[in-house]
């Protein structure tokens, strides 16, 4: 046998049929098992892609107890394992519970080798598919733009602008709702920029009391007030070559708002206490929660500073306008934090689904993502629910539809929508929108979209 080889195990107590099935599968590499203890051994030594087992094990082979019990420890151990149950005949019920609890499909006693045989096959086809992906998505994560899901029309926008800014010097500013990953984005402009290699230093003016602000931002000389026992470096310095994230730029006093409109205009620094002008060549991005024109008509803000740092701006949608984007950035956030719980969980139940579509989200993506970590963790099934999520009726919101939206635009929206619902499965989404799969073709070709990105292949992490 080589590397390659695929490697099977086969969890049955009857010696007779397990001699049958070895015959059957003598293409593979087999292994066996008795009973749990030594189906756990024999998947923690091989670690087999596929798995055929009989419920029935000792120490009640007429039972499914024993079967159940190892069915969620392989699971637990392997969740990308593919486990084949066998079950007595007419069992049809325990059959669909064992697919409910994670089981990838089952067969009905007595055996047919050869029907055995596709299945077993199929499901290695499957386990291969599903790895290559995931090395692929794994591969895809060193991009640039990691992190940032861009299925609506407003973030691919956003990434579009974020792709054309990037390479410049040009001053930036985000502008968004809490939550709506103003920083995510700016270190992507980093990471996409000439400055890569050099630091990303960030910092919030909404967090740092404002008698310090200015030492924190321009760094300090020794003695330069009750405390300074030595030099201090500010963060302008340390970002030089680099990139400087000036996040919630709105709450900056007014007195430092003048001391940083000079460093944008000359390029130059002093810090406090000190009388030496300091070069420091770095790239400056800016994002705030509020309106900027807002706060200068209330005087809170310099309209020359205004100008200076928003040489491009860039709008982010809050998450309640991503519709099409939803449950797409919402399975993603699924299959990181449940590799980072390490919880084997298959997705979303449909009321969850529906709960994610219908909630306002006022906290935007920083709130999806903090409950969907919450309900991996507490997540009793293989499905995160509602509950989980904890949303319900009473705080979901009805869905509003605007009927004043383009034509055009509402049926490319209608499309993503129906794709991400149907994981890409072109006869699904065209029956949820009521058409023929000829005319979807079409309309997705009219509004160049593709299914592929809506796959659970493509999902898979």
């Amino acid at each position: 046998m080589n590397d390659r080889a695929r490697k099977l195990l086969i969890v049955e107590d009857d010696p007779g049929l397990l001699n049958q099935l070895k015959w059957c599968f003598e293409d593979y590499e087999v292994f066996t098992a008795g009973d749990r203890e030594s189906a756990i051994a024999e998947l923690r030594r091989h670690e087999p892609a596929v798995v055929l087992q009989d419920l029935g094990l000792p120490p009640q082979p007429d039972g499914v107890e024993e079967g159940f019990a190892t069915l969620t420890e392989t699971l637990r151990l392997a969740p990308h394992t593919k486990i084949i149950v066998v079950t007595g005949n007419g069992d049809q019920e325990n059959a669909l519970t064992a697919v409910a609890q994670g089981a990838y499909d089952f067969y009905e006693k007595p055996v047919d080798t050869d029907t055995l045989k596709l299945l077993v096959d199929r499901a290695f086809n499957i386990s291969e598919l599903e790895r290559e992906n995931r090395r692929l998505a794994n591969r895809l994560g060193d991009s640039p733009l990691d992190g940032i899901v861009a299925a609506s029309e407003g973030m691919l926008a956003v990434c579009r602008m974020i792709e054309k800014v990037a390479p410049t010097d040009v001053t930036t500013l985000l502008l968004g709702e809490s939550g709506t990953g103003k920083e995510l984005l700016s270190r992507a402009l980093h990471r996409l920029s000439p400055r890569r290699d050099r630091n990303f230093v960030a910092i919030n003016c909404a967090a740092i009391p404002e008698n310090l602000l200015e030492s924190e931002l321009f760094g300090h000389e020794k003695g330069a007030f009750t405390g300074a026992h030595k030099q201090t470096i500010g963060k302008v310095e340390v970002a030089d070559g680099g990139t400087l994230f000036l996040d919630e730029i709105g709450d900056m006093p007014m007195p430092l708002q003048s001391k940083l409109l000079r460093f944008l205009q000359e390029r130059v620094i002093e810090r406090v206490g000190g009388r030496k002008e300091i070069p420091v060549d770095v790239r400056v991005i800016c994002a705030t929660n509020q309106n900027p024109e807002a706060l200068i008509d209330e005087g809170r803000f310099r309209d020359d500073l205004y100008y200076r740092v928003s040489e491009i701006t860039i709008n982010i949608p809050p998450f309640r306008d991503r519709e099409e984007g939803r449950l797409i950035l919402a399975r993603t956030l699924l299959n990181k934090h449940c590799k980072t719980q390490k919880r084997a969980i298959n997705g979303f139940s449909e009321e969850a689904v529906r709960a994610i579509e219908a909630y306002s989200w006022p906290g935007n993506v920083r709130e999806l993502e903090n409950k969907i970590k919450g309900a991996v963790i507490m997540a009793d099934g293989k499905f995160v629910t509602a509950a989980d999520l904890q949303l319900n009726a009473d705080s979901a919101e009805a869905e509003s539809l605007n009927l004043r939206e383009v034509r055009q635009r509402a049926e490319s929206r209608a499309i993503r929508v129906a794709l991400t619902k149907s994981f890409g499965n072109i006869s699904k989404a065209a029956e949820l929108l009521g058409i023929t799969r000829p005319t979807l073709y079409d309309l997705m070709n009219k509004y160049s979209l593709s299914a592929e990105g809506y796959s659970k292949r493509s999902l898979a992490n």
